[in-house]
This record gives C-alpha cells, structure tokens and sequence, in this order.
C-alpha cells in the first residue's frame, strides 16, 4: 500500500501535502527530531526520531520502497529513496529519479565545494515562491495517483 513520507524538516509544504494525501486516503508519515505540532488528521502519524545527523533520514530510508512517495530537499536521502524504488519529490515539484539524481548529487557536491572555497560567498539560495507551492501541489497529486495505479 502506498505511502508518502515527509522529511519534515524545514518543510514548507507539509499542509499541502497533508492535504492531498487525505484527499487520497494514504497514509503520510511527518518525520523530524522534534518540533512539530502532531495533526490530528488519523491518516497522519508524526514520528519524532532521536537528535542525531540524519536519523530522521535514516529512518525514512529504511522504509521507503517500491509505491511510495518521499517529499524531501536532502539530496542524499532523495539518493537512497529512488535506490529503494521510492518515487521522489522536491518541495518545488521536481521529481528525483534514477535519471537525474546522478548528476543533482554531483550539482550539490560542487555547489558544498563552491561554498568552502569561498567563506565570503552570500545568499546562494531562491526564496520559496507561491509558484513552487503550487507546482509541488500538482508534482504531488500526479505522482500520488501513479503510486497508487502502480
């Protein structure tokens, strides 16, 4: 049965998720290491993991596979998830897949040296826009329904 895990970690668009999962009767499980306020929509269990580098990646990970869907900005983990057979997608919509996480992981592994290389380096990021919430709306409904045809 399908499933959709949150990385909920500085998560913008965990209301929108939680609001088609519903419409779709999945079960969506928020993962973090604390922090959150716990919905009391019955689809929803918030899962709190222990403080630690990636444990609430970890914890994810390990499962995720083949029909459910992962919302996360940590590459890595999106990395794991597609190896596990997990459908992937970024809070703007973009989906990670076998096809491109090869060269996304390398993007940020030049971006991270870019980064060290330069301590005076500002800004970097885009802010999140009103286009990107409804663009990962629609990337999220598109891939609930592919999850669940299988």
């Amino acid at each position: 049965m399908t499933a959709l895990y949150i990385d909920a970690d500085a998560c913008p668009v965990k209301p929108e998720a939680e609001r088609v999962a519903t419409r779709h009767k999945i079960r969506m499980f928020v993962v973090s290491n604390g922090g959150l306020r716990p919905s009391p929509n019955p689809l929803v269990e918030t899962v709190i993991v222990p403080d630690g580098p990636d444990v609430a990646d970890m914890w994810i990970a390990e499962r995720c596979g083949p029909g459910d869907v992962v919302v996360t900005g940590d590459i890595p983990l999106a990395a794991r998830c597609v190896e596990a057979g997990a459908q992937v997608l970024k809070h703007n919509g973009e989906a990670l897949t076998r096809a491109n996480i090869g060269n996304v992981l390398a993007t940020r592994d030049l971006m991270a040296d870019l980064r060290a290389a330069d301590p005076f380096r500002q800004g970097g990021g885009k802010g999140f826009t009103k286009a990107d919430r409804s663009r990962f709306l629609d990337a999220l409904e598109r891939t609930l329904r592919s999850a669940i045809r299988g």
